[in-house]
């Protein structure tokens, strides 16, 4: 059980499925759906602070090279064009929603670069994206209990 919680963690703070993917593989290695839903929330919900952190500390470091500022530049245009009407429209409200949707390209990681190419105070942001997360990993929690069901 210990290891399958800690993949479940794992997966769930990891870039390639979040707990949108870690639940599900909690619950298909035979955690309980709670077990699995309460890792899976907790390892999500570590991803704001950690990555934020990160961001920050390497931002700080690498902006005096030409090279890293001009690619960080061209990600942040494209990031705005993208989904940053839609989410400065709405403030707080348009972050959670955006990180809340269980779909590729929204979540924890996208709505951290996204609250930060768009200036959102940090606390708001904290807060959107962890009550977007909350709602997401219920949603996939839902799911993967009602798919034991079955």
């Amino acid at each position: 059980m210990l290891i399958d919680s800690l993949h479940t963690f794992l997966v769930s703070v990891s870039p390639f499925g979040e707990a949108r993917v870690g639940i599900p593989l909690g619950v298909v290695k035979g955690l309980h759906p709670g077990v699995a839903f309460a890792v899976g929330l907790i390892g999500n919900l570590l991803i704001y602070p950690i990555f934020n952190g990160l961001i920050s500390k390497f931002d700080h470091k690498l902006w005096k090279h030409k090279r890293y500022r001009k690619h960080s530049v061209k990600m942040m245009r494209r990031a705005k064009s993208q989904v940053g009407t839609k989410i400065q429209k709405y403030g707080f409200w348009g972050l959670m929603v955006f990180v809340m949707i269980p779909l590729p390209v929204t979540g924890a990681y996208m709505g951290v670069i996204a609250a930060r190419v768009l200036s959102i105070n940090p606390s708001s942001a904290f807060k959107a994206i962890s009550l977007g997360v909350t709602i997401s990993c219920t949603i996939i929690g839902v799911v993967s209990y009602a798919g034991t069901m079955v």
